[in-house]
């Protein structure tokens, strides 16, 4: 044997860099109080307005939280019918957080996706004491399995069970489900209601340390949000919620619990988010929330 030959028997096989692409995505959430604001109702204009907001923000992933069963089945309908996505038959799924939540029927996540999804991810998350089971639901592109869209909606209590906060330790337990991912080689993009103000110190293990501004500091996460670039309130982004009694964020505006995360690793150039003011058309207002909406170039494997 020669001694080059030996040399790299020796050192070993240098592994092979992944091959990756980058791809730009148009992402949109909702809480819409499918329950508690429109009792389950899909006849009173939420559908046509949450549907038409997803066609009209060329939306290539959306996320809905606090959604009835039939509700889900009229929005899946509705974006069917309009020809939104590329695969009529593959392009939601759903998670039950209670199952008779409306009336009855399933209430809980919903994810869509323009392009076909693979099989879902659907994971419980730790009990708030309530008859609700909070989830975290993923799914991957079909024909991209190495990106995942999520979302989630974390309980608002802030009880110690377990010698933890319970909202501290639902969050760990969706981080920790992001990281395995991200450790396996997948980009993940998750966007939901998380009860929790972009500067509190519960997400400041999300947060990467390249955000470090008053207004969301101490942060040693991965993670960048998707407004947290937004002029009126460097960091924080703008608020998700209309009512001020709720409390206000550090800019004098109502509180932002609605979020878009991306691991920073995974994000390439620039981003930005954007919250949009609640409809009135559904008899009054169709949710406490406001739609969140975000635009992302990231790097996925292939």
């Amino acid at each position: 044997m020669c001694a080059a030959a030996a040399l790299l028997l020796t050192a070993g096989a240098v592994p092979a860099q992944a091959a990756t692409v980058d791809a730009t995505y148009n992402v949109w959430t909702w809480n819409v109080s499918g329950w508690n604001m429109n009792r389950g109702s899909t006849g009173n204009g939420l559908i046509p307005v949450l549907a038409n907001s997803i066609r009209n923000r060329s939306a290539h992933f959306a996320a809905l939280n606090e959604l009835c069963w039939s509700q889900y089945k009229a929005v899946q309908a509705n974006l069917r019918d309009s020809g939104w996505p590329q695969d009529v038959e593959n392009f939601s799924r759903f998670e039950a957080q209670n199952e008779v939540g409306c009336a009855g029927e399933p209430f809980g996540l919903a994810i869509f996706s323009r392009a076909p999804l693979g099989p879902a991810n659907r994971y419980a998350l730790a009990s708030d004491g309530t008859d609700e089971t909070r989830k975290l639901l993923c799914a991957p592109l079909e024909a991209r399995p190495r990106l995942r869209f999520c979302t989630t909606h974390i309980t608002p209590s802030n009880a110690v069970i377990g010698e933890q906060k319970i909202n501290d330790r639902q969050l760990d337990q969706v981080l920790g489900r992001l990281e395995t991912f991200h450790a396996n080689g997948d980009t993940v993009v998750i966007a939901g209601d998380f009860n929790a103000q972009p500067h509190y110190g519960r997400l400041d293990g999300w947060y990467a340390p390249s955000l470090n501004h008053p207004n969301n500091a101490s942060n040693r996460g991965a993670y960048r949000e998707l407004d947290d670039t937004e002029p009126s309130c460097p960091g924080y982004g703008e608020q998700t919620q209309e009512a001020s009694h709720l409390g206000l964020g550090p800019c004098g505006q109502v509180k932002k619990v609605d979020l878009i995360f991306v691991r920073e690793n995974r994000i390439v150039g620039g981003y930005s988010g954007d919250s949009l003011s609640i409809s009135a058309s559904c008899g009054g207002l169709c949710s406490d929330h406001r739609i969140l909406i975000g635009t992302v170039t990231v790097s996925v494997t292939v």
